[in-house]
């Protein structure tokens, strides 16, 4: 991961609707995951990795039959557990996210940090983009708070059309 805030979370768009160098997301992801579970004392085997590398190729959410034929070509097997035990514990140690709407998956774009992301789904390119959330604060925090609830877990899904496919439309 690059120190350079900016590069981690455009002002302009989220990472995912940004112009940038794609490249640099799979090289960087991979060296913050292999940071995390190395601080973690956790094992970031070969199918892990892979699954991730997986997920960072792409902005868009994976399911995990497409990574499970993903694996298979580059001949990690073909058995569903393989590739839920991984997502598992991608998601479960805060490298990658479950987008519910879609059954689907996508690596963390801040892996090393703790946040609430919020995701905002392009209906028509399917994009993904991760952005920062902050539900204990707004309206739902507030509802919580009043009703002496303790929020543990939000999930935040957004769907409409990204900055690409509005331009493209001529909207």
């Amino acid at each position: 991961m690059t120190s350079d805030s900016s590069k981690i979370m455009p002002k302009k768009h989220p990472l995912g609707f940004a112009e940038h160098d794609h490249s640099s997301c799979v090289s960087d992801g991979l060296v913050a995951a292999e940071a995390v579970c190395a601080e973690g004392g956790l094992r970031f085997t070969p199918v892990r990795r892979k699954v991730l590398e997986i997920l960072l190729q792409e902005h868009r959410a994976l399911g995990a039959y497409a990574i499970l034929d993903r694996l298979r070509e580059a001949g990690f097997g073909s058995q569903p557990p393989i590739a839920y035990r991984a997502l598992d514990f991608l998601v479960a140690n805060g490298l990658a996210h479950k987008i519910e709407r879609l059954n689907a998956f996508i690596a963390c774009v801040h892996p090393s940090q703790s946040h609430t992301p919020a995701f905002m789904i392009c209906r028509l390119c399917d994009v993904v983009a991760e952005t920062q959330s902050s539900p204990a604060r707004g309206a739902l925090g507030d509802a919580a708070r009043a009703s002496g609830f303790k929020i543990e877990r939000t999930v935040v899904e957004a769907e409409g059309v990204c900055p690409a496919c509005l331009a493209e439309a001529g909207a």
